[in-house]
């Protein structure tokens, strides 16, 4: 048997996986950061802002993209997956598949390949609300700095104009994959989580409905570098609004679709609620809601929100979304629990907010235990592979954060501690 591997493979980019990686490198440990798509930060990268602070993402995620880039004990890999792992605690072997990016270390992000490529495609950051050239930068603080090119519309070289327009020699349309085998001693399962697919609610009219959108695309409306700047415009005609309906557990709380409460969607309505109030302070709000779930000192948060003029807070699940014939406008419908009677608001924008699933893939190359819904579950005092984060439960940023910090230490017992001199206070 060889010897006991130190090191760590952590298997997705998003904040908790950045925070492992973190959290063990800092203490001592090698790392493999890797995350399938072109760059990190996952679904934080694609709020607005985000509590408890209300800061835009950017601001603690460059923070830890520089702790990242100084780090030499962490080596990230993006387009990467985990294709299986066979061994056990301190002694596995991953297989890593490489996907081609097209786009070597070389390129400076000077955008003149953009300006030349003649072929668009939905722009997956915006949730398809936009598009970008076949060559793109998943975004402007994309960890790395590189475009990549999506394989599934660009010619290749049958086209070249990006090839032509690059003077740093950093476009190579002859890439291929690649694949590694890791030695590591503990496995970190970091793969996040997903929304719930709201065109499966027939009710509520996403997908049917043009300004019917889901609580994911309402945080890219109101994100400066979102489709519309920042600007929170009607999806049918791109006009300003002046009134929006806020639907909680939409596909949540039900046994048709979602059983569990999801823990974040009701405090996420109500900061998008705030979002519409800066940009409109007249608009008159709605607020569709089964329970008002805000722990903790976010309870403040909720009772501020809900002492505005123009919000108003309806106790009712949501029974039928339609729309007004020829305005684009859409209605409402719901039974005010509260009064005993029907309650049918007609606004200019209507946010569902759909509830969390697990990211992770039905099969993966070393299984940990899940509960009924997917989410990971830690075997008590049996080592091996460790969940952290939204990939364990629905958990804000913070909360995945902290789990996060819990998970690197769970990693770093199941290899044990490193050999060699200490660095610390000499006495």
């Amino acid at each position: 048997m060889s010897a006991p591997q130190k090191n760590l493979l952590v298997i997705g980019g998003g904040i908790s996986g950045i925070t492992v990686a973190l959290e063990a490198a800092e203490a001592g440990y090698e790392v493999i950061l890797i995350e399938k798509s072109p760059s990190l930060g996952g679904r934080v990268a694609q709020m607005n802002l985000y509590f408890p602070k209300l800061c835009p993402p950017f601001c603690g995620l460059e923070i830890n993209y520089r702790r990242l880039r100084s780090n030499p004990k962490i080596k990230v890999l993006t387009l990467a997956e985990v294709t299986q792992i066979t061994g056990e605690p301190k002694n596995y072997i991953a297989g890593i598949e490489l996907k081609p990016r097209f786009v070597n270390e070389k390129c400076t992000a000077c955008n003149d390949c953009i300006a030349a490529c003649p072929i668009e495609r939905a722009n997956p950051y915006n949730y398809g609300l936009d598009q970008t050239k076949a060559i793109y930068l998943p975004h402007e603080m994309a960890m790395p700095m590189r475009y990549a090119i999506d394989p599934a519309v660009c010619p290749g070289v049958s086209c070249g104009k990006c090839l032509a327009a690059c003077k740093y020699q950093a476009i190579d349309l002859k890439m291929k994959p690649q694949t590694l085998e890791l030695k590591v001693g503990a496995v970190v399962y970091a793969t996040g989580w997903k929304p719930y697919p709201a065109e499966k609610i027939d009710n509520l009219g996403y997908g049917k409905i043009k300004n019917v959108v889901t609580n994911v695309i309402m945080e890219r409306l109101s994100a400066p570098n979102g489709p519309t700047q920042g600007k929170i415009l009607r999806p049918s005609d791109q006009k300003p609004i002046e009134s929006a309906a806020f639907v909680q557990c939409a596909g949540s709380r039900d046994e048709n679709h979602l059983p569990y409460c999801s823990a974040v969607c009701c405090l996420a309505s109500l900061k998008q609620a705030k979002y519409v109030r800066t940009q409109y302070p007249e608009a008159k709000l709605f607020m569709f809601y089964i329970d008002v779930r805000t722990p903790g000192r976010m309870e403040d948060f909720f009772e501020r929100v809900k002492a505005e003029t123009g919000v108003t807070l309806i106790k009712g699940k949501v029974a039928k979304v339609t729309e007004e014939a020829g305005t684009g406008r859409v209605t409402v419908e719901a039974e005010d629990t509260a009064t005993g009677r029907k309650r049918r608001e007609t606004v200019d924008l209507v946010v569902l907010a759909t509830g969390m699933m697990p990211e992770a893939p039905a099969h993966l190359p070393i299984e940990l235990g899940r509960d009924e819904f997917g989410f990971f579950v830690a075997a008590n005092g049996v080592p091996g592979p460790v969940a952290a984060g939204a990939a364990k439960r629905p958990a804000d940023v913070a909360n995945s954060i902290q789990d996060a910090t819990g998970a690197a230490l769970k990693a770093i017992q199941v290899i044990g501690p490193q050999v060699g001199p200490q660095v610390g206070p000499q006495v």
